[in-house]
């Protein structure tokens, strides 16, 4: 088990904003994205000064896959298919703890449907 202290941004305003401008985050914290409806999710590091990985989410809290996202970038990291929630982590956080795509989380948001 893994404990993540994650931030919510369910607001287009805080979901544009997300981990812009921040210098450090503790191992353990994160932001999850959530968003009303699946859809074809993208991110990209524009502001943004640590490496993140992105978790792309089901509603059960499979990961349907990961992106690894360098700081500064504009490069699109896209969802492999339509998901509602995007977790973004230190980049390495998911590999170092052996999850990858077909993992699955737990707790709220996600409902085990």
């Amino acid at each position: 088990m893994h404990r993540i202290d994650a931030q919510v941004a369910r607001t287009p305003e805080q979901r544009q904003v997300g981990l812009m401008l921040r210098k450090s985050m503790p191992a353990h914290e994160g932001m999850l994205f959530t968003f009303e409806q699946p859809a074809t999710q993208c991110f990209w590091m524009k502001n943004t000064l640590l490496p993140l990985t992105a978790a792309f989410v089901a509603d059960d809290g499979t990961i349907v896959n990961l992106a690894d996202m360098q700081p500064q970038t504009e490069e699109s990291h896209c969802s492999a298919k339509p998901v509602r929630y995007v977790l973004e982590m230190n980049q390495g956080w998911f590999a170092q703890r052996g999850l990858k795509a077909g993992a699955r989380l737990s707790g709220s948001p996600f409902s085990g449907k």
